[in-house]
């Protein structure tokens, strides 16, 4: 990069969120998977965020001013592809697990966006961690999907940092911080603040200072399941979707979140 960094746009990453097992490849299943997967994943998901500020640390090297872009033009979670399909073909359901997953990705993303300028899920359509899937003329939206919808609205907003105390997510002899998050600024003053509860048995209370403003009033919309693979199919297409959120309100200046176990929530503070 020393010597091509004048004649460059971007340097590309390429980072995918699986489990392999040696001598047999891939061994996450998109459905009915235990919550030793689900932790795996996870942790799996989060190393996003080194890959990403140790990429940055080089590039600020011999890139101070930034101008080179860190493009992550291929991600997103890869699991053995559905029963009865063709493997090359890396066909996929699609879960909560992974609306997780692509929220930890787009938070990561969002806070690392002065290098991180463009960033592209490997597929969208039918193939690894699709947004859509379809059979014939029937087409399912999926978890991944209404997490890219939810998120939308960083985009064209200014960063807010987010400095992030919480709890442990504690599976076995191992632990994960239990909750990510990222913010940004609307042109109109509005804060969007996307978060993850990663923990699927554990609610978690949040009390967030927003700096800068004395919030008046919040509204948003989180999306989760029953199941840890809660999806959806095409006999039960709107099985799990983002519904309005009623867990935030404003106490004494402060946002008050009651955050539901293994959850996906946008706000909008005002």
């Amino acid at each position: 990069m020393r010597e091509a960094a004048p004649q460059m746009w971007g340097l590309a990453l390429h980072y995918y969120t699986s489990i392999s097992t040696p001598g047999i490849g891939r061994s996450s299943v998109a459905t009915g998977f235990d919550e030793g997967q689900w932790f795996q994943m996870l942790k799996k998901s989060l190393w996003i965020e080194e890959l990403v500020t140790r990429h940055s640390t080089i590039m600020d090297k011999y890139d101070p001013a930034k101008r080179v872009a860190l493009v992550v033009d291929e991600w997103g979670a890869w699991h053995k592809a559905e029963p009865g399909t063709n493997p090359r073909f890396l066909y996929q359901q699609n879960s909560l697990l992974d609306a997780l997953i692509a929220a930890i990705h787009l938070n990561t993303f969002n806070c690392h966006c002065d290098r991180v300028r463009m960033a592209c899920i490997a597929q969208t359509v039918n193939v690894l961690q699709a947004m859509i899937l379809t059979d014939g003329a029937k087409m399912i939206l999926t978890p991944t999907y209404h997490v890219f919808e939810m998120f939308k609205e960083h985009q064209d907003a200014t960063l807010a940092p987010v400095q992030l105390e919480c709890g442990r997510y504690q599976f076995g002899a191992d632990s994960l911080p239990a909750l990510h998050a990222s913010a940004s600024r609307d042109g109109s003053g509005r804060v969007l603040l996307t978060l993850c509860n990663l923990d699927p048995g554990k609610a978690v209370e949040i009390s967030c200072a927003v700096r800068g403003m004395t919030p008046s009033r919040v509204e948003g919309r989180a999306l989760t399941g029953a199941a840890m693979d809660a999806h959806n199919t095409f006999e039960r297409p709107d099985a799990i979707h983002p519904v309005p959120f009623d867990g935030a309100r404003i106490d004494r200046g402060m946002l008050a979140i009651q955050l539901p176990a293994k959850s996906v929530a946008a706000l909008f503070v005002a």
